[in-house]
């Protein structure tokens, strides 16, 4: 089994020191998916909410979840993002959410990615809540992460 990184000898946690990892480009894409009534897809496609555009509000909510992922989850570290690009797609259950994250750094960009994905859904959820109880969010994931050094 591998050592846990957020570990120390003793077992308490601490945040990794990343300080002499050499800066590379990162990125990760989450994804995730609410479900939801067809009649709800229905208004938040023709724009029809009580509370406005649930898609770029979404979006939006998922953007600036990712720019405080280091503030949201005590052992990430806080990372200056060069891009946060967060999408909702409709198909016939739902909406599914895909975000990119990217950053030139020394530490990953999964945690903003999940983060943006959940955060993204979770505002779906509250702007439909009130025509539709059955909502479910489901399958949020990483789907791929790449570092590649700089040349």
């Amino acid at each position: 089994m591998n050592k846990l990184t957020h570990t120390d000898e003793s077992g308490r946690a601490h945040m990794v020191y990343t300080g002499e990892k050499p800066e590379q480009h990162r990125t990760a894409t989450a994804s995730g998916r609410i479900e939801m009534k067809p009649e709800t897809l229905r208004l938040v496609e023709e724009n029809m909410m009580k509370k406005g555009d649930v898609i770029t509000v979404a979006e939006i909510a998922g953007i600036q979840a990712a720019k405080q992922c280091g503030t949201l989850i005590p052992l990430c570290h806080n990372i200056t993002l060069d891009q946060v690009r967060v999408s909702l797609e409709a198909d016939q259950k739902g909406l599914l959410a895909t975000a990119i994250v990217r950053c030139t750094g020394r530490t990953g960009v999964e945690m903003e990615a999940l983060t943006a994905v959940t955060v993204a859904l979770l505002t779906v959820y509250d702007m439909c809540k009130a025509v539709d109880k059955t909502m479910t969010i489901t399958d949020v994931k990483l789907i791929k992460k790449e570092k590649n050094d700089i040349a």
